[in-house]
């Protein structure tokens, strides 16, 4: 049963206290189950963390779903260069993500069901969790055959990945959270997890591929909202709590306080990008120029997201060696990103002489650089 998360039926949270009084003000009996209302990646991804850094969990654990407009969320420790195809992405409006659980890389969408398990330190429990998920299908279509794996995954018929987890583990608190592939969209979610981009080396934590299928192939019946139900009585009944699915609005400030924030800092690009572990690019790019093959040789290290060291070198007789000595100066120390990069590219070219044969193989040279961002 849906039912909105007002302050007049407040389903009290128990908070530490360093949260301001306003929000959450009294105590839960027992425990909690929660939905979303938002499908920004970003909003809820801060309910995640404002419940692990101001709730009190002990013996109140809660369970959050939350599904989102497309998104890729990338691991705490990952690169998104390695895992995601940005430019097609950026030509979609797929939105990214960093979270701050580790883990590898995955495709939201609104078929994908993302469940979130709370709760203290001591009770962490993945297996546990997952296999409530297993039972909760169980009861709506015994027939399944989903088996949890060593590695947290929940598979289909023994080889379909319909389940990924990831996790973060506190001083007092811990969270765990699982994906739940019902519906969604598997082609792009196929395409935008291939990365496009050579060259790049790094210890970034890396994604393990996997064979995926929907639920909803599986049995048409097996709706989001059949499997949201079906997993919520399995979990009050687990924990002998009330069988409520309690409607919250992540940007609600007097719930939440200083959410906005959070949710605001998710979406920065010194978190996304910048957060990204140092990696290099070494790669080369042939153009063909009038009838003449070119060769291209790009190295640079990124750190924080920023070019450290850039090296562009090609034939002598193509562009002449001021300008890639120009243009190594002027990327060094800024943002490995194709909107920083157009603006640097478009000064420097300005400060070119009038000629449109050279301003042809600066186009040229600079949208392959950019290509590779």
């Amino acid at each position: 049963m849906l039912i909105p998360f007002s302050m007049k039926n407040c389903f009290q949270l128990l908070c530490n206290h360093k949260v301001p009084a306003a929000g959450f003000k009294n105590t839960v009996k027992s425990g909690l189950i929660l939905q979303s209302i938002s499908n920004d990646v970003y909003q809820n991804l801060a309910v995640e963390d404002w419940i692990h850094d101001h709730v009190n969990l002990e013996a109140k654990p809660i369970l959050f779903f939350w599904r989102n407009s497309p998104a890729l969320v990338i691991g705490r420790h990952q690169n998104p260069w390695q895992e995601c195809n940005l430019t097609l992405m950026r030509e979609g409006g797929v939105k990214l993500a960093r979270r701050l659980s580790g883990g590898g890389t995955v495709y939201h969408d609104i078929g994908n069901i993302n469940l979130t398990f709370f709760t203290t330190k001591n009770k962490y429990d993945r297996m546990e969790n997952l296999k409530l998920v297993v039972r909760a299908l169980n009861a709506v279509q015994p027939q399944l055959d989903v088996q949890a794996t060593k590695r947290f995954d929940l598979l289909l018929d023994g080889q379909f990945k319909i389940s990924g987890t990831a996790s973060k583990i506190g001083r007092t608190a811990a969270y765990h959270h699982c994906t739940l592939l019902c519906s969604t969209d598997r082609t792009s979610l196929s395409s935008l997890l291939k990365s496009p981009y050579q060259g790049i080396k790094s210890n970034a934590t890396t994604s393990t591929p996997a064979i995926v299928k929907n639920l909803l192939e599986k049995d048409p019946t097996l709706t989001c909202e059949v499997l949201i139900n079906a997993i919520a009585s399995t979990y009050a009944a687990h924990h002998q709590i009330d069988n409520h699915i309690n409607l919250i609005n992540p940007t609600d400030e007097t719930l939440f306080p200083g959410i906005n924030s959070k949710a605001k800092e998710l979406q920065t690009w010194e978190w996304i990008y910048g957060r990204t572990p140092k990696f290099s690019v070494n790669t080369t790019f042939n153009v063909l120029y009038e009838q003449e093959h070119l060769e291209i040789k790009v190295f640079l290290d990124i750190k924080n997201g920023r070019i450290e060291i850039c090296n562009i070198e090609a034939p002598d007789h193509w562009l002449p060696l001021e300008i890639y000595d120009k243009l190594n100066s002027s990327l060094t120390g800024s943002k490995f990103c194709p909107i920083e990069t157009t603006m640097i590219t478009h000064m420097l070219l300005r400060t070119c002489p009038e000629d449109h044969e050279l301003h042809s193989k600066w186009n040229i040279l600079c949208e392959k650089i950019k290509g590779i961002m």
